[in-house]
């Protein structure tokens, strides 16, 4: 399976929510490559701090970019059962190349005005995406919400992200958690950290689920 994880904003977590996906498939046996198409290169410090720290379960990164990645990717997905790429917070010619041949494109959205605001311009990118590429699903999923349980911006954005038929809303609300920063610092996924949170694992193995189907 081919999965994007992109956007039009930078700053909404999507290499988080990239590296701990790549992380989790690969602990449960699956041949997964992460794909670093962000110029910022995130996800390839990620791989290479785990890699560094001798985890038991190394995630291979490769940095890709440019008019040539959807070739590349395609060769790839040959070699490996997930290709997961994390194409940065931009529209950019790495963004609009993986959504030629992803089969999931996931966009992570804070719920905020500035961030819901980017929704009409990823419908825009699906719509011509899809045109070439037919079997694009696109999804977005809430990320970084508050946890404090008064605050609705999570509920107000999920009313928003329903009025766009192409981009599917993912069930999963992804809370601002301070062990998904704690986790990327030492090249681990959120279920590898030493202080478990119980919060943070139900809300990633309900993203993976959604995202894979099984687990």
């Amino acid at each position: 399976m081919i999965i994007l994880i992109g956007g039009e904003k930078g700053g909404v977590g999507k290499t988080t929510l990239a590296v701990n996906l790549a992380a989790m498939r690969n602990r449960v046996g699956h041949d997964v490559l992460l794909i670093d198409a962000d110029k910022q290169a995130s996800a390839n410090l990620w791989a290479s701090i785990r890699q560094e720290e001798r985890r038991d379960t190394p995630v291979p990164c490769l940095q890709k970019r440019g008019t040539g990645l959807a070739a590349d990717i395609r060769d790839l997905a040959t070699r490996y059962e997930d290709v997961v790429i994390d194409a940065g917070g931009q529209d950019s010619v790495e963004l609009r190349a993986a959504m030629t041949i992803a089969e999931l494109a996931l966009f992570p959205i804070q719920p905020s005005l500035f961030d819901a605001a980017t929704l009409e311009t990823l419908a825009e990118l699906v719509a011509q995406a899809q045109a070439f590429n037919t079997e694009l699903v696109a999804a977005v999923v809430i990320n970084r919400a508050s946890t404090h349980p008064r605050v609705k911006e999570a509920e107000e954005a999920k009313e928003l992200i329903a009025e766009y038929r192409d981009l599917h809303l993912l069930d999963v609300v992804i809370r601002d958690r301070i062990i998904f920063r704690k986790a990327a610092r030492n090249g681990l996924c959120v279920l590898e950290f030493q202080n478990h949170d119980p919060a943070a694992e139900t809300e990633l193995h309900a993203l993976y689920r959604e995202v894979f189907g099984d687990g």
